[in-house]
Formats: C-alpha cells, structure tokens, sequence
C-alpha cells in the first residue's frame, strides 16, 4: 500500500455560520487518485478548500506527509507541494500563457515539469505562449491544469476539471487526466460526472450533505448498489 500524502480526521468546516463538512475523514496515498463523488452540494468541493484554508476548518486535523498543515498560509501550502485546480480555473487572460505559467512556477518547486515540458505535453500552448492567455474553456482548463503541474506537486487537487465543456472538449480534458494519472502523479479530484470520475480513480468517497457515507476501492463502491442509487443517482 503506498503512503498516505494527505489525510483529513473528522473535520468539521464552516461557510459563515453553515456547518458545511461534518466529521469528514478521508486519505490519499502516494501515486493514488482519489475521487470525491456525490451530487451538487455534498460537500465535495469544500473539502478541498478546507486543505487549502479557504475555508473556516473549526475542528479535527488535516495532515500533509504526516504534518498538521490546517493553519497554514495558502501560498505556504503551495511551496509545500499541494497545487489546486479551481473550478473557475482563475488564469489572468491579460497576461501571456508563458506569463500564467512562469508565475505558477515561481509559487512552485523545482522538478521536472519545467515550461519547455509543458508545451510539448499541452501542444496547443506551446503554439500560443506568447498570445495572452483568452482562451475558450477548453484551452483554459489545460492552461489551469499546467500551471498546476508546473509548480512540481506532490498533490493535484483538481475541482470540476469537465464542468461547462462541449463533450468532445471534456474528453480531452479526461484524457490529459489520464495520461497525468498514469505518469503516478497524486489527484484527489472532484468531478460530477461519477462515471468518469470512477474511471479515472483507484478509490473515492461518496459525500452527501457534507459526511462520508461510503469509501473504498472503486469496484467496491460500484458492487454498492444501494449507494449508488441513493446518493449518485440522476
């Protein structure tokens, strides 16, 4: 079994005065993704803004390689190796995708995704680094996604990467997915289309009103019939 990168103990966080996640435990091995599935206002989302502080956490413990790291500072939890996908992506269309991907690297670590290997994997930026970054979805969800990358982490969190593309654009989206995951990078990842999400995962967690009420390896969640209908179902 590979290592736990990130774990969170019975957390409990807040938007203002709404209890959003309620005792929420989860792990996420090295080399391992790790789908959140359940529908729209389960609490999927929260959870990985409550690893990045941008979300009022008023009790249990998030760990990061073994570390308490919930009174981190954001960009302290960047240098760390945490990255995140916002899904609103949050690219600055003003500046160049060279720009975009230059500042993520600064906030980053050294590795081996450097700006030259992201424009011969993204081949569709390398075409464009010097032209600001407005972008159509598409385009702008892989320049979100390679600015995470090049910031060399040791964890993608990666919200909602398919939400609001034409389903050709949303399958090469899912397919850069894959060719991440199967490089052994580790994703914890938020995805409301729970086919694909599965397919991309080795294990999730079903969420629903803000607490876990199924976890395990993805064949198992998928043999759970009765969850999947409860808390999955369309």
């Amino acid at each position: 079994m590979s290592a736990t990168l990130l774990e969170l103990e019975n957390v409990n966080a807040f938007y203002g005065k709404s209890h959003i996640l309620q005792n929420v435990s989860l792990t996420v091995g090295e080399g391992e993704v790790v789908a959140l599935l359940g529908r729209n206002g389960s609490g999927r989302s929260t959870t990985l803004k409550s690893v990045l502080g941008l979300c009022s956490v008023h009790s249990g413990e998030i760990r990061f390689q073994g570390k308490p790291i919930q009174r981190q500072a954001t960009y302290k939890l960047a240098k760390l190796g945490i990255a995140y996908v916002p899904e609103d992506r949050r690219i600055f269309p003003n500046l160049t995708i060279g720009e975009n991907l230059r500042l993520a690297a600064l906030a980053g670590r050294k590795g081996n995704w450097t700006e030259k290997r992201i424009y011969e994997y993204f081949a569709v930026l390398g075409e464009r680094r010097d032209k600001p970054a407005k972008l159509s979805g598409g385009e702008q969800q892989m320049l979100a996604i390679a600015r995470a990358l090049v910031a060399n982490p040791s964890i993608i969190l990666l919200d909602e990467p398919m939400e609001g593309l034409a389903p050709l654009i949303a399958r090469n989206v899912e397919d850069v997915v894959r060719r991440i995951r199967d490089e052994g990078n580790t994703i914890l990842l938020v995805e409301q289309n729970a086919e694909v999400a599965m397919s991309l995962s080795n294990r999730g967690y079903i969420l629903s009103n803000g607490r876990v009420m199924a976890s395990g390896r993805i064949a198992e969640l998928r043999a759970d019939a009765a969850a999947m209908q409860r808390y999955l179902a369309v």
